[in-house]
């Protein structure tokens, strides 16, 4: 002890120099054990991720190679179907029947027997010939089922999304004698028939109107209305059994009405019944009032303050209106509610359903048929017009919602009986138009005696063109356009054949691609403009892409 003290007192700085060689080997030692430690800590992390890569390389191969991604539906650009010997009825419905998101066609025609089925009229207790339902196959044109429902069709609605005791989608069959017959829409099995007596000189109004349920059956129910000898009659259905509730009311409307449903709000619901001078307007808590023993229990219904200060509780007529010789009425979406657009023999109106007033009105005389919307600008509703402008003559008008303002028109030749138009919703936000005629050349003066059935198409980017896609000298009994997948297939679907009034023949139903037309359409020139070629126009078009609206 005593001579370490020496030592340090002889040697100091030698003590100093010892004592940072202990603490700088202990140093090194320490970090020679946490060097260690996260080289062990580094080699569990890359261990990890490279676990992690793989596993997710397993999951990639897997859905990739192994498990099998659902096929999408391959469906047939153009299908036919024929029969012999029958007469087709004028109503196509558009829904899918086979539930492979792909949607069919639903038509109706007169026959003796089934002609894919072994099924006669007799099985339903039927006379022969009687009226059957069909659905068709959209993606490939066979037929899904047939079913005899009726004798004769007055009406055939395929859009009720809940009928019979299982409450699945279905449609509903009227004829006459009244005869409701509900049909599954998935099998064409008759799910109810239901008969109803009402004498001679009536006429069924149409479509029929879906109602929330007010049986409490947990299925919802179906109103109808039928005008006869100047008055319109109420009554309610069961959708689960076809079975009248309660018994039948009468609404004070005088003349032979038609009607239109306007839907104000969420919970707000009106039916406008017109007359050739006058607009009657009742709520659906009044009409449910009016069939007899029928307690309608709607919570969630409210009344309409707006259009209740316009409605005269007397007569229900909106009182501050009046016209001469009505021929259409059509609901407009508006901003934040539905307006009217009343069509008589000289003019369009649209008329605000907030306070009755005149937003504009259009010169327009003699229309041909329904007012019909569509999208001339992006996300704005436009209306398109046919309306006769001299023998064999048409004109074509597209026109702004908002202010009547004319957008585009087109005059045609075209003969009685040529279809009416459809629109189609473009990826852009606008609507491709379609619509039947005989185009006339500037400088063509000539005329043929009887026009040609010409199918044209017209999109809002080219505002100086149409194309001629397809001529049929064909009977043309009903014509519609849709798409068969979501934003997806436009085609449009044609059936043809014998009138009511010429007997049994043959008939035709087809579905085809818009883009086949297209590709090898004609190009017409409304007017020309620098640059613009024939061909290029074309695969524009062609390339035209389509998007469905909710």
């Amino acid at each position: 002890m005593d001579n370490k003290d020496s030592e340090a007192e002889i040697h100091p700085l030698k003590t100093e120099d010892v004592k940072a060689q202990e603490n700088h080997e202990h140093f090194v030692e320490r970090r020679i054990v946490k060097s260690s430690g996260l080289s062990r800590l580094s080699r569990w992390r890359t261990a990890a991720f490279f676990i992690s890569l793989f596993l997710c390389l397993i999951i990639v191969f897997a859905f990739s190679f192994i498990i099998p991604c659902p096929e999408r539906p391959v469906s047939e650009r153009t299908w036919f179907q024929y029969y012999n010997k029958t007469v087709p009825y004028p109503f196509l419905a558009i829904a899918d029947v086979s539930e492979d998101k792909v949607q069919d066609v639903l038509f109706a025609f007169k026959s003796g027997n089934s002609s894919r089925f072994n099924m006669s009229c007799l099985d339903e207790g039927l006379p022969s010939p009687c009226a059957f339902v069909a659905a068709v196959s959209g993606r490939n044109g066979s037929v899904l089922w047939e079913s005899p429902a009726a004798e004769e069709v007055q009406w055939l609605q395929c859009d009720i999304q809940q009928l019979g005791t299982a409450a699945t989608p279905g449609c509903i069959v009227v004829e006459r004698p009244l005869s409701l017959t509900a049909v599954s829409l998935n099998t064409g099995e008759v799910l109810w028939r239901q008969s109803r007596d009402f004498g001679a000189n009536y006429t069924v109004l149409t479509p029929l109107s879906v109602i929330p349920d007010v049986d409490n059956d947990k299925v919802q129910d179906l109103m109808i209305f039928i005008t006869k000898e100047g008055q319109v009659k109420v009554s309610i259905h069961s959708g689960k059994t076809g079975q009248q509730l309660g018994s039948t009311g009468s609404l004070r409307v005088d003349g032979t009405a038609r009607h239109v449903r306007l839907q104000l709000h969420s919970s707000s619901s009106y039916f406008l019944f017109y007359t050739e001078k006058s607009i009657y307007a009742y709520s659906l808590k009044d009409l449910c009032s009016t069939v007899v023993g029928v307690e309608a229990k709607l919570p969630s219904f409210q009344l309409d303050s707006h259009l209740e200060k316009n409605i005269d509780h007397a007569t229900h007529l909106l009182s501050p209106l009046s016209f001469e010789d009505i021929r259409y009425l059509t609901k407009v979406p508006g901003h934040s509610r539905d307006n009217i657009l009343v069509v008589d023999s000289e003019m369009a109106k649209l008329i605000s359903t907030k306070d009755l007033h005149t937003v504009w009105t259009l010169n327009v005389s003699r229309v041909l048929s329904e007012p019909l919307l569509g999208y001339y600008k992006p996300d704005a509703h436009g209306v398109v017009l046919e309306s006769e402008i001299g023998p064999n003559r048409k004109k074509v008008m597209i026109v702004e919602s908002e202010s009547g303002a004319v957008q585009w028109e087109l005059k045609l030749n075209s003969g009685p009986g040529s279809p009416g138009p459809a629109t189609l919703p473009t990826a852009d936000h606008r609507s491709a138009f379609l619509m039947w005629g005989d185009f006339q050349e500037p400088g063509n003066d000539t005329r043929p005696r009887a026009p040609l059935q010409k199918l044209y198409l017209f999109h809002p980017s080219y505002t100086n063109v149409v194309l001629e896609l397809r001529n049929s000298t064909d009977q043309i009994i009903a014509f519609t356009a849709a798409l068969f997948e979501r934003s997806r297939h436009a085609c449009y679907v044609l059936l043809r054949g014998p009138q009511a009034s010429e007997g049994p023949g043959p008939v035709s139903l087809m579905k085809r691609k818009l883009k086949e037309d297209v590709a090898v359409s004609r190009v017409l020139w409304l007017r020309r403009t620098p640059g613009d070629e024939e061909q290029h126009i074309r695969d524009r078009l062609y390339r035209m892409r389509f998007q469905s609206r909710d």
